[in-house]
């Protein structure tokens, strides 16, 4: 059986990594405390190179933008953790005879840091990310490169776990699979499809999975 995994805020902390990473940097340069703040609001919900370009001339920094850029790949990658009970959970998976992926978007180097500096990576049969395949989810053709990835023809059905109601949640079920949402303290959004499970955290999200025929 085929699982597959969204990364930031299902697996790792992102949040609680970028706002210490922010916080390390703002002391690096000597900035006022509140520019963290300011920092991770602009990249909460997705980090890209150019992004470094506009925060440079905010911040007036001189630095140049990709090396800004190759700071924070290093420095958020030391920063995140594991959700607890992650490794042990996707250990007891694999064990199980579960196919495990990653199915992220994300540029492809600070996602494979991330999982690395964690890590997660060798616990993956497959990992797809979005920089990499040209594809962000919800779209069908990373589903199937992240199926792929892991051996598996997507038809052969499966699960995904993810955080993000659009991407994770109704992505996969329009390409059949099945849905585990992990809410960490959100409550579901109104009007969307629900999913088929509803898990306050990861470790619950995988004891759901734990409980499927395989």
């Amino acid at each position: 059986m085929l699982a597959l995994f969204d990364l930031d805020n299902t697996l790792i902390d992102r949040n609680m990594g970028l706002a210490e990473w922010a916080r390390s940097f703002v002391r690096s340069r000597s900035l006022p405390q509140a520019t963290a703040a300011i920092i991770s609001e602009r990249l909460r919900e997705r980090a890209r190179p150019e992004d470094f370009v506009d925060l440079r001339a905010a911040l007036g920094l001189g630095d140049a933008p990709g090396d800004l850029w190759r700071e924070y790949v290093d420095g958020i990658a030391r920063s995140v953790r594991c959700f607890p009970g992650t490794r042990e959970g996707l250990e007891e998976l694999r064990g199980a005879g579960w196919a495990l992926g990653v199915a992220t978007n994300g540029a492809g180097d600070i996602q494979r840091a991330k999982l690395s500096d964690t890590g997660l990576a060798p616990l993956f049969d497959g990992i797809c990310v979005s920089g990499e395949v040209g594809v962000r989810k919800p779209e069908r053709r990373l589903f199937e490169a992240a199926a792929a990835e892991c051996g598996v023809s997507l038809s052969a059905g499966g699960w995904m776990v993810g955080d993000n109601p659009e991407t994770d949640m109704a992505g996969a079920t329009a390409v059949g699979l099945r849905t585990v949402w992990v809410a960490n303290g959100r409550a579901w959004a109104n009007g969307l499809r629900e999913p088929d499970v509803m898990a306050p955290g990861i470790v619950e999200a995988i004891e759901a999975l734990r409980r499927v025929t395989v």
